[in-house]
Parts: C-alpha cells; structure tokens; sequence
C-alpha cells in the first residue's frame, strides 16, 4: 500500500552563514495531522530550519519541501500553504482584534467574499468572539497568543508553522493554547511547533530534539523517556532525556 505523501519532507537540510553551521544534515518527515515538536535551548537552529520551511530562508544544502512544495524552487507556493506564528505574535496593536485579522485576510489572499466566514471561525476557534473591537493592545498575553493564532490561520493552511508560540504567556495560558493546536490537529491541520519548554513534548505526537544544529533524537515523547527508564530513575521526564542526550553529546565532542 502507497504511503501518503509527507505535509513536511526534509532531507540532509544545512544553513551555513559563513562558516558558522545553524542546520547541520537535518533529516525528518512530518505526517499530515501530526503534531510535530522542535525542541532544545535557544541557538540550537530551531527558527533557523522554520525559516527555512516557510520559504524565508534558502538553505545552503539540502531538500525540503512543505505540503509538496520545494521550499527552495517554489518558496511562493509553499507561502501560500502555510500559517506561520512567530513568539513576537506580529499583531499591529494600533488595531481591533477584527481589524488584524481583516489585515491578515487580506495578506493571505482570503476572498472577500470567505473573508467574514473564516473571520467568525478564527474568533470562536480562538475563543475571543467577545472582544472583536477590543483594542489589541489591551489584550493580556494569551489573548493576544491566540489572536495571533486565528490570524495565522484565516486561509485554512494544510501546514501551520508555530515558532516559540508559548513564549512570555503564563502556564495557564500556555496550557490552553495547547488544547487549540489539539483541536487544529484533529481537523486535518498540519502543526510543526517549536518550543524550548520540555514539558510540551508531552503535548506532541513526536518530538525531535535539536542541539547545536542537529536532530540528536526523534521519537514519540513516550519513547524517548523509555530509553533513560533505570532503576534509579523510573518515571523521566523530557527535561531528564534532553540533559542526558546533551551531556552524552558533549561527551563525545
């Protein structure tokens, strides 16, 4: 039986600037529906392969294509098949929730004539239905997370790239945005999300941990903790699999 095509195909991926290398042989597929974690500290080349993938960013070598589209020979199309979310959020704070996500309509190309549909969907889906004319700039951190989150998504993506979305919000906040991106992935949507939390990888269907520029270990969250179970250390967490894998890493360097 033909397996389906992947929503994200990267093979051998490096960015280099210089002699500095931010990607080093990144290679992954990403199914369509799953929820994808990036994990590690800040510097690992996280947002590096995100630009990448979002077709910002040309890589130095490498293929990778999203929702079918070469990242490097078509950046435009894989643009118009994608959500991207920042952790700076990008609203205009001089608007309304309504007018950003008018604005974001317009800079996805959503028909006018979709435009107000999918402006009531992003709202409720959001659950902010109730501040539309509130000024954005009024809006507590997770608001604004998950205004940031609806206008991402205004064009119906098949792929939505999430980079440090939980940034800056409080745990409560962070927890509730993560029910969201469950609800994305059980209407189809695609969600490759980054993010240095290690907690999150529990959120994910399968997480790649990144250090210095490379995929160190890739698996489900279940998985991972399963290979540093000992008699010491029964139940581990993420956070005891990714300090154990970096130190195993810098002991081999």
């Amino acid at each position: 039986m033909t397996q389906p095509e992947p929503a994200v195909m990267i093979r051998n991926l490096t960015k280099t600037f210089g002699g500095f290398v931010a990607v080093d042989n990144v290679a992954l597929n990403v199914k369509k529906g799953e929820i994808f974690g990036f994990l590690g500290p800040n510097g690992a080349g996280k947002s590096t392969t995100i630009r990448i993938l979002c077709g910002l960013l040309a890589p130095s070598s490498g293929v990778a294509t999203v929702a079918g589209y070469d990242v490097a020979s078509d950046p435009e199309s894989v643009k118009h098949n994608i959500g991207y979310m920042s952790q700076k959020f990008s609203l205009y704070d001089d608007l309304t929730v309504e007018e950003n996500l008018d604005f974001f309509g317009g800079v996805y190309g959503v028909p006018a004539e979709r435009l107000a549909e999918r402006k009531e969907y992003a709202l409720k889906m959001a659950g902010i239905a109730e501040n539309r004319g509130t000024m954005t700039r009024l809006l507590a951190g997770g608001w604004k997370q998950r205004l940031a989150l609806g206008c991402a998504i205004l064009h119906s993506p098949p792929v939505i790239f999430l980079d440090e979305p939980t940034s800056g919000v409080d745990p409560i906040a962070r927890r509730g945005f993560w029910d969201l991106i469950n609800d994305l992935s059980h209407l189809g949507h695609t969600v490759f999300v980054t993010t240095h939390y290690m907690d999150e990888a529990e959120y994910c269907h399968r997480v790649a941990l990144m250090y210095q520029g490379r995929v160190i270990a890739l698996g489900t969250p279940r998985d991972l903790c399963a290979r540093l179970r000992s008699e010491e250390n029964p139940e581990p967490s993420m956070e005891d699999v990714f300090v154990a894998l970096i130190e195993r890493e810098e002991a081999a360097a």
